[in-house]
């Protein structure tokens, strides 16, 4: 009886100890913000302050401080602001009348929002506060104190004295909770557009909505410079193009071609929501961008946010078994995206030259030369909508080239356009390299 005894009571502790070791694992395998675990401080509403928060997710913080210090380059991006109008001066050509011609660099990590957008040459004493509206982790609290309407009409120099914090926890979590949040008001009124109710998101989903919260196309709407997302009629570029249209809107007049012109600015979550091969599996922004690590018991999200091809074996190895693999796919992708995108460039520097000839020529038909500028303004935007979008492709290449094409044949039109307008068909054998003498500048 009692050599019994002895197995049972061996077998419950077998089984109560499979029992606690089943409960930590899954314990240690849920997101930080599901778990049931006493703050070590109270964060307050809308608290600007990262480090505050850091006290209660100092992994989480410790991993977002890296976000100043990483400044490695892929191929094509990175986070060293190198300069876009220095890699490629046809860009110079094509935003010349602009201020994106004068000044153009890439973003550098989000510890650096701040800073980098009081830097750049773009700035002037006209600047709207909306341009600070993805810059700063206090404006959760002053949309919430203005209003936004009252923030972008407030001038950048008077906004700038109430930021002190560059983007942090306030921008994508509910104090408290730490559940993922839509924070910009312009996001919010755009998904209410649309007839979208973002609290009904599941996780996953908000994983990478939250990132819309910045990374997404928009404009300044009306004389209060107004942050709008072009959603009403649908989030991809011949959508947003049709808005822009129906809104009479331009960001500039192209000069001697006086086209009225628009520039995109950087639809991350556009492009890869438009049916993207890892969108349609489930796949969050987060997931590649920010991946689970471990540190000794701990599981959390990677706030170090950069390229996946900085890290491919965390940020890829999650689904793929043969990273190096993916790493050859990524190079193969971005570099016929990439070249595209340049032969798509001189389609429409060809296309500006012959509509600024057409222009100077006082016989030249109105009516075609209009339908000129009509085709320029539509092949720059389609063109910029993947320029300033951050993958070189990656996200969507199937779409992206589909766009490029598309952008290159309107620009070609625009260009035979011109030529009839002016009745000169040597406009269109005009050639980028007269497009570069012309600027001074030395294309690859």
């Amino acid at each position: 009886m009692q050599k019994y005894t002895t197995f049972i009571l061996a077998g419950l502790v077998i089984v109560l100890a499979a029992a606690l070791a089943g409960t930590l694992i899954f314990m240690n395998n849920q997101p930080a913000q599901s778990r049931t675990t006493q703050p070590i401080v109270e964060i307050a509403p809308l608290e600007p302050e990262s480090e505050l928060w850091g006290r209660n997710f100092p992994n989480q913080y410790s991993s977002l401080l890296k976000t100043r210090n990483n400044s490695l380059d892929t191929t094509f991006g990175g986070s060293s602001a190198f300069s876009h109008l220095e890699r490629d001066p046809r860009q110079v050509i094509l935003f010349t009348g602009y201020p994106f011609s004068i000044d153009y660099n890439d973003d550098r990590g989000h510890e650096w929002a701040l800073e980098d957008v009081r830097a750049t040459k773009r700035v002037n004493e006209k600047t709207p506060g909306t341009c600070y509206s993805c810059k700063s982790s206090n404006n959760p609290g002053l949309w919430t104190e203005m209003g936004m309407e009252a923030y972008d009409k407030t001038s950048f120099s008077e906004l700038g004295k109430h930021l002190t914090e560059s983007i942090g926890c306030a921008n994508c979590h509910e104090a408290g909770t730490m559940r993922l949040v839509v924070t910009n008001p312009a996001l919010k009124e755009a998904l209410e557009r649309q007839g979208k109710d973002w609290t009904t998101y599941s996780r996953q989903e908000m994983r990478s909505l939250v990132c819309a919260n910045c990374h997404v196309e928009y404009y300044f709407k009306g004389d209060g410079k107004y942050l709008t997302l072009p959603w009403d009629g649908g989030t991809k570029v011949e959508e947003m193009y049709q808005y822009y249209n129906e809104a009479g809107y331009k960001d500039w007049e192209y000069p001697e071609a006086l086209t009225p012109t628009l520039k995109a600015q950087h639809p991350e979550y556009e492009m890869y929501t438009a049916g993207s091969t890892h969108y349609n599996a489930g796949v969050s922004c987060a997931d590649c961008h920010m991946p689970y690590v471990r540190e000794g018991a701990s599981k959390y999200s990677m706030h170090d946010i950069h390229s996946p091809l900085l890290n491919p074996e965390l940020a890829c190895g999650q689904c793929h078994t043969d990273t190096e693999a993916v790493v050859r796919r990524v190079s193969l992708i971005q570099d016929q995206v990439y070249n595209t995108k340049v032969a798509t460039e001189d389609a429409i520097v060809d296309a500006i030259n012959a509509i600024k000839a057409a222009t100077a020529n006082a016989a030249s038909d109105p009516d075609l030369l209009n339908q000129a500028r009509e085709l320029h303004r539509q092949s720059q935007y389609y063109w910029d909508f993947v320029s300033a979008e951050n993958s070189m492709g990656f996200h969507n290449p199937e779409y992206i080239l589909k766009v490029l094409a598309e952008s290159t044949n309107l620009a070609r039109q625009a260009q035979m356009l011109a030529a009839q307008a002016a009745n000169d068909p040597s406009l269109l054998e005009i050639g980028t390299y007269y497009s570069s003498q012309e600027t001074g500048a030395v294309l690859p």
